[in-house]
């Protein structure tokens, strides 16, 4: 993200032996539940602002450990709680915590390693009024935003379950690459862009119904209203959409398209060809942040700049994920970076201009420490990261970095990146050691 200043009716838990699916790029073994397939059936109320449906996720465990329990992210619980959930669960058997933004499903009994399982149940979403301070979660008016609303699965890795908390400040978003199926049944005058690859089909009188399809993503988002929509196609065949609310011109709306068709070729051309065909950008300047990414899906005003990095955090965060909360630099310094070399920035006498505040701030400190030094977490993760890369490409010469990050992002297609893995395709690229490189730039790991 680029800052500016359920009802569930019932639960299910289908258990079965069998094997694992084949291997996708990018597997870790020790990060579970892997390969989530995620179905997904809703329907809206007559604004688009709340859904009705049905939700089954289907996963392996990967692990030598058995698995016992699953947990649930319900992040958009974390404006209301439990006192007043956006994302409604009831019947379910399982414990909830962190301001009811995960709940504890316990299985009938535990999955060895190959073996798969799913749960299934019924859901409510209903995004609230945010028309004040526009979010990723909630409503502007007729248009609503519904980012990080469907239930996702959390990780289990070597460090234990991740269940950390939800932040406004970044994110705190860590999920594996999985497969959507999801259907929208919503009324006829609304668009609803989302992500995927999605067909539009007669519903029932004055109804249509979206069914979007996206395979290897994150996490799957979408929004509801009287957009107007302009679409292209890039250089490389990869098809996107802009969706402008009302306080969005139509020239804004093409000039961001515009942006966007090059942009996606060349951030591709430096980091592997986008996989997913298919991007929706949609426009509200009402946001209060400048923009916000999700897989083939971000969020956006009319901010050149920002849509640039939004569109390199398909790669950063969306093909090559990180752990956001713990690593926050993993996605942003990178996605800077990216836009930096796309507008043909140099970051040139950057080290002087990102000065440290403090003794305690690292590079690679988590989202804990920024969230109690908010005022200077984009000086520290975004323009200081960036700073650090920049001068990491001075270091190696950019040839060597060109192909360092190609090279890097093809290796975790789809998969984790950690600080360990970067710094130590770093140093294999070069015969300098690069100890005092990470030392001057804070990069712990």
């Amino acid at each position: 993200m680029r800052r500016t200043p359920i009802l569930l009716a019932a639960l299910t838990v289908l258990l079965s032996a069998a094997a694992a699916p084949p291997p996708r790029p990018g597997p870790d073994p020790a990060r579970t539940p892997a390969h989530p397939a995620y179905a997904v059936t809703l329907r809206s109320d007559a604004t688009g602002g709340s859904w009705r449906g049905h939700e089954r996720i289907a996963f392996t465990n990967t692990s030598p450990e058995p698995l016992r329990e699953v947990y649930l992210r319900l992040w958009d619980n974390s404006r209301g709680g439990c006192a007043a959930p956006q994302v409604r669960v009831s019947g379910l058997p399982g414990d909830y915590s962190v301001g009811c933004t995960a709940l504890r499903v316990t299985l009938p009994r535990p999955l060895r390693r190959g073996a798969s399982g799913a749960v299934e149940f019924d859901l409510a979403i209903d995004a609230p009024d945010t028309a004040a301070t526009a979010d990723r979660f909630g409503r502007d008016g007729a248009f609503s935003f519904l980012g990080n609303a469907l239930p996702v699965l959390a990780v289990r890795d070597g460090a234990g379950w991740h269940l950390d908390p939800y932040t406004g400040n970044g994110e705190s978003f860590y999920a594996l690459a999985a497969d959507f199926a999801v259907t929208l049944d919503h009324p006829a005058d609304l668009l609803v862009p989302a992500t995927g690859s999605a067909v539009d089909t007669p519903g029932s009188a004055g109804r249509t119904v979206t069914r979007a399809a996206a395979r290897q993503v994150r996490d799957f988002a979408w929004a509801a209203g009287p957009f107007t929509r302009i679409s292209g196609r890039s250089a490389d065949g990869v098809r996107i959409g802009v969706y402008a609310a009302a306080d969005v011109t139509a020239e804004d709306a093409r000039r961001m398209l515009d942006l966007a068709l090059t942009t996606i070729d060349a951030h591709s051309a430096r980091y592997g060809r986008y996989p997913y065909g298919e991007l929706a950008v949609v426009l509200d300047n009402a946001f209060w942040f400048s923009g916000m990414e999700y897989p083939a899906f971000v969020l956006d005003r009319v901010k050149p700049s920002a849509l640039v990095h939004e569109l390199a955090h398909q790669w950063w965060y969306g093909i090559v994920g990180d752990d956001q909360y713990r690593s926050p630099w993993l996605d942003e310094s990178f996605s800077e970076y990216a836009t930096d070399l796309a507008l043909g920035r140099t970051g040139e006498g950057c080290t002087t201009a990102t000065p440290w505040a403090s003794d305690a701030e690292r590079l690679t400190n988590p989202m804990s420490y920024w969230d109690a030094h908010p005022t200077r977490y984009e000086a520290v993760v975004y323009d200081h990261g960036a700073c650090a890369l920049h001068e990491l490409r001075r270091l190696l010469g950019p040839d060597t970095m060109s192909t360092l990050l190609h090279d890097y992002a093809r290796a975790h297609w789809y998969g984790v990146s950690t600080t360990a893995a970067f710094t130590s395709a770093a140093q294999a690229a070069t015969g300098t050691d690069l100890t005092p490189f990470w030392r001057e730039h804070r990069i712990d790991g």
